[in-house]
Parts: C-alpha cells; sequence; structure tokens
C-alpha cells in the first residue's frame, strides 16, 4: 500500500525514548509518505534530561506536550500520547500515523489505528520489541536515519558473500519476487517491494547499507534485472527475475 505525498500523516513522539540528533533525517523521512499536518513530542519537559529537544521544537515546529511523571517506574509519556492519537484518529482527519518510539507499549495503539484503515509508520531502534515493529504497516529503524545526517555512523554495504549468508534476507526476497511474477518468473520491482513490506514492516534496503531495492538485489547476484521501457514509450520500469528460474 502506497501513501501519496498530499496526505496528511500524524507524527507523535515520545521524548523519552527518542534522541533529539534524529530530527532532520525524521521528518526528511515522514515527508516521503505524506505531510505531517500534526506533529506532537511528549515528556516532562520540566526535566533536564529533554534539554536538546527544547532546542529543535521552535525550528522544526513541534507541539510539546507536558506530561509530569507522577510515579517512579511508570511512563505516564506513553498513556499520553495513547490517549492523543485515538482523539486525532477518531477525527477523520487523518490518512495516517507516526510513532516514533522504541517501546512496546504501543503495540496494541498500532493495531488499532490500522483496523480503521488507517497506514501505520513506526520508528524506533534496533532494539525494539518484535511486536511493535510487527504492529506497524512500516517500520524504519532510527539506525538508518541517523547514518542519513552523519558520514561517520554510515552503515557499510553487505558484500555478496554477506548477504547470501542471511537466510532470513534470501527467503524472503525470492518469495517477493515469486509472489509478484509472471508465468515467465519475471517480476516488476515495485510490486515486489510492496510484497515484501507486507511480510516484512521492518524491511530495509539501508539496513543492509544499499538506498535502493534494485541495487540490494542486484548485490545478491541472485536475480536477473532488466530495466524495459514502459508502454508509453517514454518512462522505464525494472524487472527482476530468480536466476533459478532461467531457461
Amino acid at each position: 500500500m502506497a501513501i501519496e505525498k498530499t496526505e496528511r500523516l500524524a507524527v507523535l513522539i515520545d521524548a523519552d525514548n527518542t534522541q533529539a540528533t534524529i530530527i532532520e533525517g525524521l521528518l526528511a523521512e515522514v515527508a516521503k509518505y505524506g505531510t505531517s499536518s500534526v506533529k506532537r513530542i511528549y515528556g516532562d519537559w520540566t526535566s533536564t534530561a529533554l534539554r536538546s529537544w527544547k532546542e529543535v521544537l521552535l525550528e522544526y515546529s513541534i507541539q510539546p506536550i507536558q506530561q509530569f511523571g507522577y510515579t517512579k517506574g511508570k511512563n505516564a509519556t506513553d498513556s499520553a500520547m495513547i490517549i492523543d492519537a485515538m482523539d486525532l484518529l477518531y477525527t477523520g482527519r487523518f490518512h495516517g500515523f507516526c510513532i516514533v518510539s522504541s517501546d512496546s507499549d504501543f503495540t496494541k495503539l498500532a493495531s488499532r489505528i490500522r483496523e480503521s484503515g488507517l497506514f501505520v509508520y513506526g520508528f524506533g531502534e534496533k532494539k525494539t520489541p518484535s511486536a511493535f515493529v510487527s504492529a506497524c504497516d512500516k517500520f524504519i529503524y532510527i539506525e538508518v536515519l541517523r547514518a542519513k545526517i552523519n558520514e561517520n555512523e554510515s552503515i557499510a554495504k553487505k558484500t555478496m558473500t554477506e548477504l547470501k549468508r542471511d537466510a532470513r534476507l534470501v527467503r524472503l526476497l525470492r518469495n517477493a519476487v515469486e509472489a509478484s511474477s509472471d508465468e515467465s518468473g519475471w517480476a516488476h520491482l515495485a510490486t515486489t517491494g510492496s510484497n515484501i513490506a507486507k511480510q516484512s514492516p521492518e524491511f530495509d534496503p539501508r539496513n543492509y547499507g544499499y538506498i535502493r531495492l534494485g541495487e540490494l538485489l542486484a548485490a545478491t547476484k541472485l536475480f536477473d534485472i532488466e530495466e524495459r521501457i514502459a508502454g508509453d514509450g517514454q518512462s522505464k520500469a525494472i524487472y527482476v527475475r530468480d536466476k533459478r528460474k532461467k531457461v
């Protein structure tokens, strides 16, 4: 399922669980999927721990929502985000939500939003529990966004050997190509990408050091890749085929 850039998204950030250094990369990523009509961030703003966030709120037009930590060991921020998300959901004004946190407490929220037919993008660190990752339509690891704005933290490209040794990745790619292919075994790259997203919300070629899916597929040396002229005679389309299907 693709989201048009004109669609309205609500961006909700857990300040207690996210670093301010990713804000530039985060909003640039969100812009790929839609317009961030609402940007809210939740935390106890009387705490010095959120000082770095305070310095960027005005620059990026993010609305801070104050939530005092009434009881030690309890995360009041999560509750405030969930309540606000449900209020925004019931307005019917949004096409999707971006939930920025590495906390599993938002698993049920993501599932509930999807039940209403809206798209859910999750953003969190690689330590994010799999339950929350799977509850989202698409999950983007913050490490990818951090690498985008800091070359010193760039994710190294996996070699052909390393990619082939990743049995889960190989199985995912091959299954997606097969499910998207015609009788000759060729599959449209975009359709293949959509199929992968349905199977694995956290999949992102950037996790392996590649910008685009086509580059990752080519790097594995497991697929034939062909560029074709579309029916209009002007645009081009990329098709892929499992080399095992080659006759």
